[in-house]
């Protein structure tokens, strides 16, 4: 099925998903602990029946039972060779019980690893273990793909962009937000959207973690901003333990009452995830019949976003400011950190600016004598960490911001595209790609034009370019190309009048970089600030500028108040109440002020490993103690990132990132600790591992990390580990704390049996347990100590357990 037939399939009608897999095989006798792909596939008879009565019941499509067919899944099972064989055989399988009465989605999920910098796996590889999956996949009929239950938004694109250089079937794209809406990783609903509708997805939604109340919700933001049709597969509500069976606590009619709730906030595909049977389906096919989903009217706008945030710009909306500080020109100390690959003023300059008020941050690392494509990956990746704002790629090499572009976990303007023939015939299909934004410079092979309607036709001339690969004028930004008046006093005039030809007539945002116009001027910013004004005036949208700049951000700040884009001079208020905020010149002098243990407190906050061993070595120089450094300095800075992270300020690039700091610095202090007989008077062993038939272990190793950084001696036993084995390990260890972990309705009974043979044989340490589908009421039912919804909490009920 190409994608024109499917978006014509999806226009006017709801379609239905099918319902939970792995639950309907273990009905039918699948044991825990094998890997289900392998299990089918020497059973094929049983998935058959099972699809088969999804089909009665109401399903328009089936997924393919290939959920942990990756190589990275299947090596667990000792199948990886085998990736290609099984993904081809089960998709036939499913190919052969939908007939012509289905349609048959590929399935894709999470592989279990994190890409860099949160993990070990480079991007390239990731996208290669599911483009062997896909071939699998497509040699077995597959007419779709679905790639869902996505945690990281990264990893997600890898998966989209494996599809598509694959092939050009449809591809859905669905993630998982927690209770607060936000993907592991700490993405929001919209965000993941633009972000996946740009890159390519023909559908994006939601599916498991939550039950269909929370998913209307979120279903309801994506909506305004959604350019493709959404899609839901929500849980039967949550698990519980009865009898020793996981059930969850919503019946198939209570779950059905939601159809027209989704159907309302818009979704196109509505299916059940985690504990969905036929019967579940029947529900909605009948509670769905003779309705539509809700048609909206799409409202164009601009956004771009990162891994956690988006920002939205253009008109009726506040003037955007993209951060120009991270830039080698002139910067003579940025220049040797690029040379040597070190990060500290690129770090300084992003948080700076940010904190200054600047929305978005330019990036250009350009400069002679280091290879800048490998500058661009690292930088992309290093910020796409520590900041929320979205990036401004900036380079003149096609090649450079193709594989920045690439990498980047979000949604980027590039800075820029003319008609010089090198940019549009490699950026332009290169952009369209990855779903980028552009800032579209009206420059050609021939030089700039002085005149404001022949920078017009270049305008036109490329937007038509553009829009063969299905830009729209919101995907796009015209620079008003604004030249210095000191040596033509009509340069900023004509730019003027580009800028108002855009907002008028062309329909389409504009930006400028400010300090070009006062170029050889004395006293520059008066001029910049005065151009900018009037540049607002004409309907600019955007500015490329230095943040730090008050009397620039002041003039910023009253000229959206007076354009009515700051509704109720809410941005305006809160701007000014701040005004006590040091500049730039007095936070770099008082940061260099702070004494060195401060400044190791920092390092952790901030998560730069790069600098905390010089500090802490600065810190022993001036006979601080090694007690003292982890006590006053080390403990007390994780402690607030804890604290940050428990407050949904932090998510988890930032905790990863601020733990490998604190453990680095550990490194330097313990061998002190040790020499000094300074340790930890009673060594807390905790015993961490997956239960038996469970798999998953993402959430696990976060916990693992966090508990050694904290002091404690953690031995993790791994994922798919039996009740004997973990008892038999705590005995010879002498553990105080056993940590259990389960991501599956499936699995989580195993905890039970865990603690019933500790108890058995007398062990007296302490349990706590943890995992999407198990909650504090859990815990108390089975006789755990104590569960913990995260790495922090993790580390907050094991230093209570410890004292007990």
């Amino acid at each position: 099925m190409d994608k024109a037939q499917f978006r014509e399939l999806i226009s006017n009608k709801l379609l239905i998903l099918d319902g939970a897999t792995g639950t309907e095989l273990q009905k039918k006798g699948m044991p825990t602990g094998v890997c289900p792909e392998k299990w089918v596939f020497e059973n094929p008879h049983v998935i058959k029946s099972i699809q088969k009565e999804y089909i009665k019941e109401g399903s328009n499509i089936l997924y393919t039972c290939t959920f942990g067919g990756n190589r990275i899944k299947l090596d667990e099972f000792g199948l990886g060779d085998r990736t290609v064989e099984l993904n081809r055989s089960l998709a036939s399988f499913s190919r052969e019980a939908a007939g012509n009465k289905c349609l048959v989605a590929g399935d894709l999920a999470s592989t279990g690893r994190f890409i860099k910098p949160l993990g070990d796996m480079s991007f390239e590889e990731c996208v290669n273990i599911y483009k062997e999956q896909v071939k699998g996949l497509l040699e077995g009929g597959v007419d779709i793909f679905v790639i869902e239950t996505m945690l990281d938004i990264q990893e997600a694109r890898a998966a989209l962009l494996a599809v598509k250089e694959s092939c050009d079937l449809p591809i859905c794209v669905s993630m998982s937000f927690d209770e607060n809406m936000r993907t592991l990783t700490g993405t929001d609903p919209v965000t993941a959207l633009i972000t996946l509708q740009s890159l390519g997805a023909d559908v994006v939604g939601c599916n498991c973690s939550t039950g269909p109340g929370q998913m209307v919700q979120i279903i309801s933001m994506m909506k305004p901003y959604a350019r493709v049709p959404l899609m839901a597969k929500p849980n039967a509500g949550l698990p519980k333990l009865v009898n020793g069976t996981t059930i969850f606590d919503m019946e198939p009619e209570e779950f059905g009452e939601y159809t027209k709730d989704f159907l309302k906030a818009g979704v196109n595909l509505l299916g059940g995830c985690c504990g969905t049977s036929p019967d579940y389906i029947r529900q909605i096919y009948m509670k769905s019949s003779g309705m539509k989903p809700e048609a909206t009217v799409f409202k164009p706008y601009s956004a771009i976003t990162s891994i956690r945030k988006t920002v939205a710009f253009g008109f009726s909306r506040p003037v955007a400011i993209v951060g120009e500080r991270i830039n080698p020109t002139g910067k003579k100390q940025l220049q040797a950190e690029l040379r040597e690959g070190a990060t500290h003023e690129i770090r300084r300059f992003a948080a700076e600016q940010v904190e200054k008020g600047a929305d978005i941050l330019d990036v250009n690392v350009g400069m002679p004598g280091i290879d800048e494509k490998e500058a661009m990956l690292s930088t992309v990746s290093l910020l796409s960490s520590i900041t929320d704002a979205p990036l401004c790629l900036d380079s003149s090499s096609p090649e450079v911001l193709e594989a920045a572009l690439r990498i980047y976990p979000g949604r980027a303007l590039i800075n820029s595209i003319s008609q010089e023939k090198v940019k549009l015939e490699r950026l332009l299909p290169v952009a369209a790609k990855y779903g980028a934004m552009f800032i579209l410079l009206p420059l050609s092979d021939e030089g700039v034009p002085e005149k404001a309607e022949q920078r017009e036709a270049i305008v036109k001339n490329i937007f038509d370019k553009a829009a063969e690969y299905g830009y729209q004028k919101s995907d796009v930004v015209v620079d008003g190309l604004v030249m210095t008046v000191s040596a033509n006093q009509e340069a900023a005039v004509e730019t003027l009048n580009l800028i108002a030809w855009c907002a008028k007539e062309f329909g389409c945002g504009t930006i400028v970089g400010l300090s070009n116009v006062s170029f050889g001027l004395p006293e520059r910013s008066w001029v910049n600030a005065a151009f900018l004004a009037m540049a607002v005036g004409s309907g600019l949208t955007m500015a490329i500028a230095n943040p730090s700049s008050d009397l620039l951000m002041n003039i910023k700040m009253a000229c959206d108040v007076i354009t009515k884009n700051d509704i109720n001079s809410r941005n305006y208020i809160s701007f000014f109440n701040n005004r006590q905020k040091p500049s730039a010149v007095e936070a770099q002098a008082k940061a260099e002020a702070k004494k060195i243990g401060e400044r190791i407190f920092d390092a952790v906050l901030e998560g730069d490993n790069e600098i905390i061993g010089a500090l802490i070595s600065k810190a022993l120089d001036e006979n601080i103690g090694a007690r003292d450094i982890v006590d006053n300095h080390l403990i007390p800075a994780i402690n607030q990132v804890g604290k940050l992270f428990d407050e949904k300020k932090y998510f988890l690039p930032q905790l990863i990132q601020s733990a490998e700091a604190m453990k680095k610095g550990f490194i330097y202090v313990e061998p002190l600790l040790k020499q000094n007989g300074s340790v930890q008077e009673k060594e807390i062993i905790i015993l961490i591992a997956t239960v038996k038939g469970d798999i998953h272990d993402i959430g696990k190793n976060i916990v693992a990390l966090m508990l050694k950084n904290y002091g404690f001696k953690v031995y993790d036993l791994g994922k798919d580990v039996s009740a004997e084995t973990i008892i038999n390990k705590a005995k010879s260890l002498k553990a105080h704390i056993i940590g259990l972990s389960a991501l599956m309705t499936t699995t989580m009974v195993e905890m039970k049996d865990v603690i019933k043979l500790a108890r058995e044989q007398n062990l007296s340490c302490k349990f706590m347990i943890g995992g999407a589908v198990v909650d504090a009421d859990y815990a108390r039912e089975i006789g755990a100590d104590g569960y913990s919804r995260d790495a922090y909490e993790a580390v907050k009920l094991a230093k209570r357990l410890s004292k007990d």
